[in-house]
């Protein structure tokens, strides 16, 4: 079955960096597009980034030029890296990843970011 851990999220000042992981299993990774997603208390989980199974990459514009996401086919990982972060980024980040008319998601990792 389709799993994904995240893992990488903490609490930061605003201006620092973090890195989160999205390890995934039960499918054929390298084949399907990723994405990561944040949902803040209150509100609905939007979308942050996407990459394709080529690498396209693409982002909402909120994150553009300081969130990076990228892959690893080999070890079946997907990334966030996440940088000059504002206390706005303040949330529940999730990876998900689309199969015919099914969504799959991970249980999430928090990310704080202090004033």
């Amino acid at each position: 079955q389709v799993q994904l851990v995240e893992s990488g999220g903490g609490l930061v000042q605003a201006g620092g960096s973090l890195r989160l992981s999205c390890a995934a299993s039960g499918f054929a990774f390298r084949l399907f597009a990723m994405g990561w997603y944040r949902q803040a208390p209150g509100k609905q989980r939007e979308l942050v980034a996407t990459i394709t199974n080529g690498g396209v990459t693409n982002y909402a514009d909120s994150v553009k030029g300081r969130f990076t996401i990228s892959r690893d086919n080999i070890k079946n990982t997907v990334y966030l890296q996440m940088n000059s972060l504002k206390p706005e980024d303040t949330a529940v980040y999730y990876c998900g990843v689309s199969r015919g008319t099914n969504n799959y998601w991970g249980q999430g990792t928090q990310v704080t970011v202090s004033s």
